[in-house]
């Protein structure tokens, strides 16, 4: 299989009034991050299933991305990709689409840098996972414990250029 991680895209500050939750991306973060998924659709990413974390900023990033990369199918939120989740409840439900070719995953940050660790089998790996970057992991076992391989990780900055 091959996982793609996809860090929400830049949104807006916190402000009284606005739930964390409700956050929504900016201009510029909504400009950068199509950049970035057209790059990722230059690439071959092609999901055949997306998960998202239910927050609105990373529900805004995977709805970008799904049109980038010509995904028709339903976005399926889910608590395993909410910030406050732990990497090991995303190798559940990762675990629980097995089946597909190519998943993609849309969550936050520190989740993303961990949950790419802990596939690659190095959970105190240090990852600068920008907003709107993008990690791809292949995974050929879906025992209890991830045995990923990082391919690429490419990141606003990078896909501008």
């Amino acid at each position: 299989m091959e996982l793609y991680i996809l860090r929400h895209g830049i949104a807006e500050d916190g402000h009284p009034g606005l739930p964390d939750s409700e956050r929504a991306l900016t201009p510029d973060g909504k400009k950068k991050l199509r950049v970035v998924a057209r790059m990722a659709a230059h690439a071959d990413v092609k999901p055949s299933l997306i998960l998202t974390s239910p927050l609105k900023r990373a529900l805004d990033t995977a709805q970008i991305a799904a049109e980038a990369l010509g995904y028709k199918g339903d976005l399926l939120q889910t608590n395993a990709l909410a910030p406050t989740s732990h990497p090991k409840s995303v190798w559940d439900e990762i675990r629980l689409h097995r089946d597909q070719s190519q998943i993609l995953i849309v969550g936050h940050e520190p989740l993303s840098s961990r949950v790419t660790a802990f596939l690659l089998a190095c959970p105190h790996l240090e990852i600068d996972f920008k907003k709107g970057a993008i990690a791809r992991v292949d995974l050929e076992e879906f025992g209890s414990e991830p045995k990923g391989v990082l391919k690429w990780l490419l990141t606003p900055k990078l896909a501008s250029r």
